[in-house]
């Protein structure tokens, strides 16, 4: 058997690139891009979504309490709609005691990956009470068609 001589940077360098892997994969099943990183690692929360999917159109509900509607910011480029902004917090009086925060404050990110059979130009987005609704609307080829199967 032969000696190995044992090099602790080659092992430094090993584990960097495992953890270089699984962030790579992390980032890649969670839909960020590189450039988003500083959105994202900026980003103190991350508002609660429901994706929902018609026959003619998806939409996405974001809750958003106490954010001001100009403190939304939404953008879609390559396939991607990017929703961020910040919710302000409040201001504290110097008499009071605060016994729980549970609440986010700061900035938040959200990012999807869309399909490619959208009609880009025809994303609307209606900000009311608090919520967020995104409606985009389904290419033609996109939307399901009923064939007729003749019985003999």
């Amino acid at each position: 058997m032969a000696l190995v001589k044992w090099n602790p940077a080659k092992e430094l360098l090993n584990m960097e690139r495992e953890f270089n892997r699984m962030f790579n994969s992390l980032s890649s099943r969670f839909g960020l891009r590189e450039d988003e990183d500083e959105d994202f690692e900026n980003a103190v929360w991350m508002p609660l979504t429901d994706i929902i999917e018609e026959d003619d159109k998806y939409i996405l509900r974001m809750d958003l309490p106490g954010v001001e509607k100009k403190d939304v910011k939404i953008s879609y480029a390559n396939g991607e709609l990017q929703i961020s902004g910040e919710r302000k917090q409040e201001k504290e009086s110097k008499n009071a005691t605060f016994h729980r925060i549970e609440r986010a404050y700061g900035k938040y990110y959200r990012s999807f990956a869309l399909p490619e059979k959208i009609l880009e130009d025809k994303i609307e987005a209606e900000f009311k009470d608090g919520a967020l609704t995104i409606t985009i609307p389904k290419a033609e080829e996109a939307k399901p068609k009923e064939i007729e199967v003749k019985v003999k």
